[in-house]
Order: structure tokens, then sequence, then C-alpha cells
């Protein structure tokens, strides 16, 4: 079972928010004293917060879907619902949140840096506070909201002054565990080092921390061996050391050319130069090569006949024995100038500004847009408001949806569908095309105590067939004008004859 994870897809929702409550207060000597139904509660976020007692992403590879706690509904008696707490998700210093696509969210550096994942839905409204002059007791109150979801990737990447890189075998943990108070597993097979180690080294007044990474082969940058998987912890190191094995008893392999695959893998891995520390390439950050295990005769040999062609590079080149700790206390001092150098030119950390993005007056805030072909057309309205309101809507109450009626009509989404060419009858969608609310246009008045009846209910939405007053006059103005057509004609008739009196005969 692997007890290192450096990367996982984290699936977030965010809790429902709780419903509002439609309620009549009602008291001795008080009948129908008026609403009290309260509000529903919020639903909590998910948030990722760096934690120090946290060092891996193992709890998310085995659990990777997290959802807020949900708020509770209103009561009656104005009693408001409870509020979901938010999940808090303990992450390491130094992970990276990413969407599906790549783009980078957050980069986390230092205790207590949060990122919202999810939002918690807002709690729905309850008929206390939907009352108005117009609605004095509302037979209604508005859903809650559902908790947003989000699919991210959580990156480790790990935060070290310097990177050991090398082949395997190379010997960059032996460095390791002998220049800090680090003990990896040290052997003499190849990837032994299967997950990133960490050490502090202090050198004098200075102390900065060292990262081994595990081997590097030809291609890793393409994602051979175990390189790429682990390149990412280097991203926000100061300075590179490539330390390189003089004493390997593989053919076709010396100090030189191992330089040149490791600096080629370097300089093909593409990293995220957005990220605190990454701002510089790989390629282009000091780098230190370290001639390794000069305490066999034959890789001292070596190592002195190919320095200067390294040193001819430009490049700074050390002498070490990790078996012996030969040279190892002037590569420390001078891994420790390189880094204190870097931290002084690194800029200093702005503080973050808010940025207020007013909306201008005259924004609609919504879109009407007509969509499919000459007959097969419907109208399609997206807009936070219209779509957020949407989701408030119990469409089993006739009350509420004649309020999103007038909600939509007071924002201004009939005259856009005036406009866009819409008529009565017309297909209109709202939201999301996977999950739009579909409806059958009609354009109504806006409502008013004329128009509101029993609670719960809208005489708009509503089958009247009891006739008006003037369908009355009218039906009984063609009822008399009908008899009266009658009598004249069978007048006509009795005049001319057709009818005669049996006693005249």
């Amino acid at each position: 079972m692997a007890s290192f994870v450096d990367r996982v897809v984290l699936h977030a929702a965010g809790g429902n928010g709780g419903h509002g409550v439609a309620s009549i207060r009602r008291e001795k000597f008080k009948p129908l004293a008026g609403p009290d139904g309260g509000n529903g509660g919020d639903g909590g976020s998910v948030k990722l917060v760096v934690d120090p007692q946290v060092t891996t992403l193992l709890d998310y590879h085995h659990s990777p879907h997290r959802r807020g706690p949900n708020g509770t509904q209103g009561m009656g008696d104005d009693r408001d619902g409870a509020n979901g707490a938010d999940l808090v998700l303990g992450v390491p210093d130094g992970t990276v949140v990413k969407d599906r696509a790549g783009n980078v969210l957050a980069d986390l550096v230092g205790t207590g840096a949060e990122y919202v994942v999810a939002r918690g839905g807002k709690g729905g409204l309850g008929n206390r506070a939907l009352a108005s002059p117009k609605r004095k007791a509302p037979g209604f109150a508005l859903l809650g909201e559902p908790g947003e979801e989000a699919e991210v990737v959580l990156e480790l990447k790990t935060i070290a002054d310097v990177a050991l890189v090398g082949y395997p075998s190379a010997g960059k943990s032996s460095l390791i565990a002998a220049i800090s108070a680090a003990r990896p597993k040290i052997a003499d097979y190849p990837f032994t080092t299967l997950v990133p180690n960490l050490g502090v080294v202090q050198a004098g007044e200075s102390r900065y921390t060292v990262a081994d990474v595990p081997g590097l082969i030809p291609g890793a940058s393409e994602g051979k061996g175990l390189g790429l998987e682990f390149l990412r912890h280097i991203e926000r190191t100061a300075v590179i050391v490539h330390v390189l094995d003089c004493a390997t008893l593989e053919p076709q392999r010396d100090p030189v050319s191992d330089l040149d695959t490791l600096e080629a893998e370097l300089a093909a891995y593409a990293g995220d130069l957005g990220i605190e520390g990454g701002r510089v390439p790989l390629a282009e950050r000091p780098r230190i090569v370290v001639l390794n295990k000069i305490d066999v005769p034959d890789a001292r040999d070596l190592a002195e006949m190919v320095r200067p062609d390294l040193e001819a590079r430009g490049l700074r080149v050390f002498e070490i024995s990790t078996a012996s700790h030969e040279g190892l206390r002037p590569l420390t001092f001078a891994l420790a100038r390189i880094v204190e150098e870097a931290r002084a030119a690194a800029p200093e950390p702005e503080p973050q500004r808010i940025v207020l993005r007013p909306k201008p007056v005259d924004a609609a805030g919504f879109t009407v847009t007509r969509k499919g072909g000459e007959r097969d057309y419907w109208f399609e309205v997206r807009g936070a408001k219209p779509e957020r309101w949407v989701k408030q809507t119990d469409f089993n109450n006739d009350e509420a949806v004649g309020f999103l009626a007038d909600r939509l009509e007071r924002l201004g989404v009939e005259d856009s569908l005036f406009k866009a060419g819409a008529v009565a009858g017309d297909e209109v969608r709202i939201g999301d095309p996977d999950n739009a609310v579909v409806f059958d246009w009609e354009p109504t008045l806006t409502t008013g105590p004329e128009l509101l009846g029993a609670r719960g209910t809208d005489l708009r939405l509503e089958d009247v067939t009891r006739p008006t007053r003037a369908q009355k006059r009218r039906e009984f103005t063609e009822r008399m004008d009908a008899k009266a057509e009658a009598r004249r004609e069978l007048w006509t008739e009795r005049e001319s004859g057709i009818w005669t009196d049996p006693d005249d005969d």
C-alpha cells in the first residue's frame, strides 16, 4: 500500500442550503397573526487549509469524495435553520490546486493558507422574509440552493532550497544522509528512493533544506521511470545539484554524458512558472556539479580527468565522497551562499490587495439568446440571478411560481424576450443547457392584491372557468336577441297563414 501520495483528484461538493418554511403565527385571541416562517441555514463550504502536521495527500487518495454538511430547514415561530459548518481539509505546505485542464487555481504556501474548493449553497428565505405590502401572508417559501460541485487536482510540490538530481544509485540519498539528519533508505540497487526525502542542513549560521528525488533516466520528462512523477518536487528550489557517479560500472556512461542527459531532461520538463518559487525555468537556475564516490581510486582519477571540461562550461565542480565525508564541508558552505543570494534576490511578498469590481449601472445581469432553427427554436436565458431564482422556486406551489414570474419581469427578462422576437407560447429555457428549466412563455401582468387568491395559489396560473360579468352580460344579450328573433319569426309565419287556429274550422 502506498504511504506517500503527491497527486490526487479531489471531488468536492458544498453542502446544500436548508429550505425556508411557510408558517402563519397562531396565538390565542390572534388568529392568523402574520407569517413567522424562518429562513433555512447555509450549507457548509469545502476548504483546503495548509496544516504543518500533514505531509502527504494519502487521505484524499483513499477518500477522494468530500461533501460539506447541509444547512437545516427553517421552522415556524421565527426560527432560522442552523448553518452547516465548513469542512476543513488539511493539506501539506506547497500544495498546488489545479483544474482538470491544468490551470493553477491556488498555490498554498505557508501555514494557514486556504482555498475554498466548493462553496455551500445559500439557505432559502421563509415567508416571514418574503412578506410585503402586496403579499402580507405569503403561502410559500424559497428552497435552499444546492452547493457547488468541483473537481480539482492536488499536487504536492515540496518546498526546499536545494535539489539533488542524478541517475539511480548515483549517491543522492547517501549525500543527504551525510550532510543532514535525514535517514533515507540506502541500498545498492536502482530506484531505492521511491519518494522524495527532505533534510535540513546547517552551514555556519545558514540553514536550508535539501530535497532528494528519485533517480532520473533518459526520457524521464516524458514519463519514463519515476522522474516525471517527482520532478515537480524541485520546481521551488533555488539551486540544483547534479550528483554524478564516477564509479559506475555501466557501459557507455561517464559523468559528462550523464550531465548532458540530466540537463536535457530538466530543459524538457515544463513546470508551473506561476507558483511561488517557480518563476525561473529549471534549466536556468544556478547549478552545481558534484563528482561522487572519489573514495574509489579509479573514480578519483576519472573525476580529475572530467573536471576541466565541466568547469569550462561555467559550472562549479566539487569532488566528494559520501562514504569518507571528503569534500562535504566546502559543498555545504557553497550551497549556503547560493541559497542566501537567492533569498536576498527574491521579490518581497506583496500584500494581497482587495480589488473592487463594481457592476455597471446599466448592466442587465443576464442574456437572452435565440437558439435552434427556423421552426424548432427556443430562447435561452442565462445569468446569475435568473438561474439562482429558478433553483429557489418550488414549482409545486403556484404562488411560488407566480413570485418567480414577478421577479423575472422586474429584472427585465420579459422585455428582453419581446425584443428577441419571442411570442406567447414560445419555449424558454433558463439555466445550464444540460439541466435547464423549460417554460412555455406566457406574458403576464405583475401581480397585485386583486390577483392573489388563497395562500399557495396564483389566479394567473389557474384555469378560470367561472364567467366574468362582461361574459355574463354578453351571453344574456345574445340569449335575449335570440329569443326576440324567434318570436319575430313565429309572428311572421302566423301572419302568413302557416299557423291556423283549429276553432276557426
